[in-house]
């Protein structure tokens, strides 16, 4: 049966969990530090996959006769209230506490967004994506509003669950 239910942010959760390796050893260390299973004080979720589709033309036909799979990209951004530099130190490692002599490992982890309405428990959306490498970092100061971090990623690969 598929899923026909509605859902809002109010809905969802946020939780990290973590590779095999050294990049997933170095993330757990942060996620254990900070406490950060779920990540709390979550808005402004976006994910975007997108697929280079390659469209062939033949000489002296104006529509594509076929299209082809590309690359595909997932990527995204998480906007976080509850500023702590756990974020931080997921994007830099160890290189966020200073500089490193030489090169570091990055850490990696997996993100699992989890759509869940109270009314309809048996009903639920779920959506793992897997190597997440955070790549940007932005820290908004505003004069009179709530201070706000927010964060850019990439993923590797994503799975999808439903359960109806």
């Amino acid at each position: 049966m598929a899923n026909m239910s509605v859902f809002t942010g109010a809905d969802g959760s946020l939780t990290l969990s973590t590779p095999e390796g050294s990049e997933g050893e170095k993330a757990q260390a942060v996620i254990d530090a900070y406490e950060t299973i779920t990540v709390g004080r979550v808005n402004n979720v976006t994910v975007q996959v997108t697929s280079d589709v390659k469209a062939f033309h033949e000489i002296g036909q104006r529509y594509a006769t076929e299209l082809r799979p590309g690359n595909i990209n997932i990527c995204g951004s998480i906007g976080r209230a509850y500023v702590n530099g756990a974020m931080l130190k997921l994007l830099l490692g160890e290189a966020a506490d200073s500089r490193p002599a030489a090169s570091w490992a990055q850490p990696t982890f997996n993100i699992t967004l989890l759509l869940k309405n109270a009314a309809t428990p048996n009903i639920t959306n779920n959506v793992t994506l897997h190597g997440v490498k955070l790549n940007s970092w932005n820290y908004n100061m505003p004069e009179d509003d709530f201070v706000m971090e927010s964060v850019g990623f990439q993923a590797l690969y994503m799975t999808v669950a439903d359960e109806a």
